[in-house]
């Protein structure tokens, strides 16, 4: 797998249809009228995973308020989805993407650092995509602690 190039305020955000936890098929144009949060993380139920899902669970409230959705992607199978939601009661979608084509075309896959290796392996990354489906925010190598409250800072949410 190579790494795409990634994605810029102003770029259209690549459509995805993917399972869900419950492996019903959700895309980003149902979203279409709403702005979204997509981030991708590199695995279920892994510690820094695990803190950054619950802290956009907590704040979901808030987000949605201010109108913002939020969808989780990762490589995990949808078993192993149903699994992580219902351990720590996620209430938004998480969505699947063993292939890593969508990972891939957000530029979310690639070569990153790990243990000062470089390693082939999910790019922690979160986008806003506005209602016409643009990108309107997009970080790349986001940390896992903290980064929902610098994102709720940055929206003003």
């Amino acid at each position: 797998m190579t790494e795409n190039s990634r994605l810029s305020a102003g770029d259209i955000a690549p459509d995805f249809t993917l399972p869900d936890a419950d492996g019903n098929e959700v895309s980003l144009s149902d979203y279409r009228g709403r702005k979204v949060i997509v981030y991708f993380y590199p695995a279920a139920s892994t510690p820094g995973c695990t803190k950054q899902a619950c802290d956009f669970r907590d704040s979901l409230a808030e987000l949605n308020g201010a109108g913002l959705d939020v969808i989780g992607i990762s490589p995990d199978k949808p078993a192993k989805l149903a699994k992580f939601r219902d351990n720590e009661e996620l209430t938004f979608p998480l969505l699947s993407d063993p292939e890593k084509s969508t990972l891939l075309a957000w530029g979310a896959f690639g070569e990153k650092k790990m243990y000062g290796k470089t390693v082939q392996g999910v790019i922690r990354s979160t986008f806003l995509v506005d209602e016409e489906g643009k990108i309107e925010v997009a970080q790349y190598n986001v940390r896992a602690t903290g980064h929902v409250a610098k994102l709720r800072r940055d929206l003003s949410v």
